[in-house]
C-alpha cells in the first residue's frame, strides 16, 4: 500500500507542474491578448475620430456659404430699400411738383412754368422743401408781438419776458400721481409786483401750446400775463430753439428775458440769467427778482441792457442785488443818521443864539 502512495507521488507532481505551466502560458496569452486588444481600441479610435484639417474645411465651407447668404439678404435688402426710397421721392416730387389749378381748371403760371416739364416738377418741390424747412425753422411770424397801442390805452414802459420751465415750475414724477408741474414759491409775489403798467409780462417757452397754456392759467388767474409764445415763436438753430428777441416787435432798451439757459435767448445783453429751479419749496429767488425788476422799473432806467451787463459779472444776479440793497439801506440809514445829528445841532445852536438875545 505505501509503496502504491509512493509511486503515485511524481505522478502528482507532474500533473501539478503541467497545471502550473498551463496557467502561466494563459496568463502569458492573456496579457499578450489584452495588450493587443488596447492596440486595436486605438488604431479604430484614430479611424473613427475625424481630421481636423478636414472638420475646419468643412467649418469654412459653411461659414462661406453663410457669408454669400447674409450678402445676397443684404442686396436684395438695399434694392427694396431703394425701390422704396425712389417711390416716394417719385410720389413727393408728383405731389409738391404739380401746378396749382386755378378755379377754371387750368394750371396758374408761376416762376417756373417756361421751364421744362421735369425741371418744372422739380424746382416746384425743392421750393415746397425749403418753405417746409422755413416754416420749422424759423418763427412762425414776423412780429410775435402786437404794435404798441397809442394813448388813452396804457401801454407799459418795460417789456418781461419769462420762460415758465424751471423758472416758474419744475417738471416732477412719482409713482402716485405720475408726470406733474410744481409751482415756485413766489410766483404771486412776481407777477404782482411785475404787473402793468410797469411791465408787459410776456412767456415765451420752448413747451409746447397744448402743455403750457392749462399751466400758464392754473398760474396767473388775475390775467396779468399779456401775451403766450409758444414753441413755434422760437428760432431753430444748430439743434436748439432759441428765442428770437428782434421778432418781438419792442425796443430792446426796455425788453428784460428772464431765464436760466445762456444759449436759449438771441439777444444776452437782454438776458438776465437766475439759477435753475430743481423743486425746493424754500426757494425765495422769485421774491428777490419781483423787488429787483420793480426797483428797475421804478427808476426809470433808459436802457435796461446797462443793468443786466453790471449784474451779469456775478455768479448769482439775485444775490448780488440783495447785498446792494443792503448796503444801500445802511448807507441810508447813516445818511438820515448825519442829517438828523446836524439837525439836533442846528437845534441846539439856534437855541443858544436865541437865549444869548434874550439875555441881552
Amino acid at each position: 500500500m505505501m509503496r502504491r502512495y509512493i509511486g503515485l507521488r511524481p505522478t502528482i507532481l507532474g500533473v501539478c507542474r503541467n497545471f502550473s505551466d498551463k496557467v502561466d502560458q494563459d496568463k502569458k496569452f492573456q496579457g499578450t491578448d489584452t495588450k493587443s486588444l488596447g492596440l486595436a481600441d486605438e488604431l479604430l479610435a484614430a479611424k473613427i475620430q475625424p481630421d481636423p484639417k478636414e472638420k475646419t474645411q468643412e467649418e469654412a465651407k459653411t461659414d462661406k456659404e453663410e457669408k454669400e447668404k447674409v450678402k445676397r439678404t443684404l442686396k436684395w435688402s438695399f434694392i427694396a430699400f431703394g425701390v422704396m426710397i425712389s417711390s416716394m421721392g417719385a410720389c413727393l416730387v408728383w405731389s409738391c411738383g404739380t401746378p396749382i389749378i386755378g378755379p377754371d381748371g387750368k394750371p396758374i403760371p408761376d416762376e417756373f412754368s417756361d421751364l421744362p416739364v421735369v425741371q418744372q416738377y422739380l424746382m416746384r418741390t425743392w421750393k415746397g422743401v425749403n418753405d417746409m424747412n422755413k416754416m420749422i425753422q424759423e418763427p412762425s411770424r414776423d412780429k410775435l408781438l402786437p404794435d404798441p397801442v397809442q394813448p388813452p390805452y396804457i401801454q407799459p414802459p418795460y417789456t418781461l419776458v419769462l420762460e415758465l420751465r424751471d423758472i416758474l415750475v419744475h417738471p416732477e414724477w412719482t409713482y402716485e400721481t405720475g408726470w406733474r408741474f410744481k409751482k415756485r414759491p413766489g410766483v404771486e409775489f412776481l407777477l404782482h409786483h411785475c404787473a402793468p403798467p410797469l411791465f408787459e409780462i410776456v412767456i415765451y417757452t420752448n413747451e409746447q401750446g397744448y402743455t403750457a397754456f392749462p399751466l400758464i392759467d392754473h398760474l396767473d388767474p388775475n390775467g396779468y400775463i399779456w401775451y403766450r409764445l409758444f414753441k413755434d415763436s422760437t428760432r431753430y438753430t444748430d439743434g436748439k430753439h432759441v428765442k428770437d428777441l428782434n421778432c418781438l416787435n419792442r425796443n430792446l432798451e426796455r425788453v428784460i428775458c428772464v431765464d436760466w439757459d445762456t444759449n436759449a435767448v438771441s439777444c444776452p445783453r437782454n438776458h438776465l440769467k437766475i439759477k435753475k429751479w430743481d423743486g425746493d419749496m424754500n426757494d425765495q429767488s422769485l421774491i428777490d427778482l419781483g423787488f429787483m425788476l420793480r426797483t428797475i422799473a421804478e427808476s426809470e432806467v433808459s436802457d435796461v441792457r446797462e443793468v443786466i451787463d453790471y449784474y451779469r459779472t456775478f455768479d448769482d444776479p439775485l444775490a448780488a442785488f440783495r447785498e446792494n440793497q443792503r448796503l444801500a439801506q445802511e448807507q441810508e440809514l447813516a445818511t438820515k443818521q448825519i442829517v438828523e445829528e446836524e439837525h439836533q445841532q442846528m437845534k441846539y445852536a439856534s437855541s443858544l443864539i436865541s437865549s444869548f438875545f434874550r439875555r441881552n
